[in-house]
């Protein structure tokens, strides 16, 4: 089993991740003037860039580099407005942008610097939502997740490893046996538009795009995989997502990155045992989203089929050992050596409140809120120790 347990949870990763937010994708692309065949059209080009990227990237480094599409983005798209050619030459604007981040040696260090309890803490505040969705599906829906739960709960058990792939099976077989799609196609839609580059679609979408995508996302998957003990080389990552957003725009796709709060489901133990062995589950996770991709309109029209709890509650269940981990590596201090815990506190609440300002997610402002509260009680403990020394000695 230990063998394809990273097989597993990259199909795992790539259904949550498309399942999760794949309306938003078409919500926003028709907010930005894409008509039925264009929206379709970029939905499919997300999948494959976000394939192709997640496969090259962890074949190159060996390390569990889920990327993902811009949720944040799609979102930002739906105050946007505007027309779609232009919409579509703000796209490649920001793909050019993403590309040019990797070129400033600065970013990478910031990142690499973030304090390691702060990074775990952030990651516990993103979970911990998806964790709590198997509570909201047996209310919302408990004929559907009550035998989810009991076949994780009973496998757990007896076959741990066993336990995701169970549950999993168990939501695709609740619903198949409560509803059957119809007119589907298996033939995937693809539509090119020509962009068109004006400073308004610039100004009013390139930029906030490109501002939401490295700071909700980049930015905390970085500090994700960094709480796994993963460090690629940030200049590699975001040269291949802008280059791959940039390609993808004339298709209808808006932007790709790192994950956030899949890259867990690749990156955590539950993916392998052997944290050498983990990349596997994220290049498995590229290949799942390309053939999700291809045949997006069977996917889509399945998916549509389960309440969206449902899916977050398997998910949820995936993801409960890795929540302890974060919590444990957040809040536990190292024996002889306290990190402060009141910076990780912060994060993991400002993270886990879910709170957006100025079109930004919670996950960034829990690493500024607890990466200032971190530096204040540092140097409230460098004033003490100062305090306590002989004066000879200062």
């Amino acid at each position: 089993m230990e063998r394809t347990q990273p097989i597993v949870a990259g199909v795992v990763t790539a259904l949550v991740g498309f399942a999760s937010s794949f309306t938003v994708v078409l919500a926003g692309l028709r907010a930005v003037g894409a008509d039925e065949r264009q929206a379709a059209s970029g939905l499919m080009a997300l999948c494959v860039a976000v394939g192709v990227v997640s496969v090259v990237l962890g074949l190159r480094y060996r390390m569990p580099i889920a990327i993902a599409w811009s949720t944040p983005g799609a979102a930002l798209l739906l105050t946007a407005g505007g027309g779609f050619a232009e919409a579509v030459g703000a796209f490649v604007v920001c793909g050019l942008l993403i590309m040019a981040a990797g070129l400033v040696p600065w970013l990478g260090r910031a990142i690499a610097a973030i304090p390691g309890p702060i990074a775990a803490a952030m990651l516990a505040g993103v979970l911990l939502k998806l964790c709590l969705a198997p509570v909201h599906a047996m209310v919302a829906v408990p004929y559907l997740a009550g035998p989810v739960i009991v076949v994780w709960a009973l496998l757990y058990r007896f076959a741990r490893t066993w336990a995701v792939p169970g549950a999993l099976a168990t939501a695709v077989a609740a619903i198949a046996l409560t509803a059957t799609p119809a007119n589907l196609s298996l033939v995937p839609v693809v539509e090119l538009t020509a962009p068109v580059f004006t400073l308004p679609a610039v100004v009013g979408i390139a930029v906030p795009l490109f501002l939401v995508t490295m700071a909700a996302q980049n930015v905390p998957g970085m500090a994700v995989l960094s709480g796994y003990g993963y460090r690629p080389p940030l200049r590699g990552v975001l040269l291949a997502t802008g280059a791959a957003s940039a390609l993808g725009a004339p298709f209808g796709g808006h932007a790709v990155n790192l994950a956030a709060i899949t890259a867990a489901l690749a990156a955590s133990p539950e993916a392998a045992p052997d944290p050498a062995r983990r990349w596997i589950a994220s290049v498995t996770a590229g290949v799942s989203m390309i053939g999700l991709g291809l045949l997006s309109s069977v996917a889509a029209a399945f998916v549509l089929l389960s309440p969206p709890v449902l899916v977050e509650a398997v998910a949820g269940l995936a993801l409960f050992g890795a929540l302890g981990s974060a919590l444990s590596s957040a809040f536990t201090e190292p024996h002889g050596r306290p990190h402060g815990r009141e910076g990780a506190v912060v994060t993991f609440a400002v993270t886990a409140s879910g709170v957006s300002w100025l079109g930004v997610g919670s996950a960034f402002w829990g690493l500024v809120a607890g990466g200032l509260m971190h530096l204040l009680v540092r140097r409230a403990q460098a004033a003490s120790l100062r305090s306590t020394l002989p004066t000879e000695s200062r």
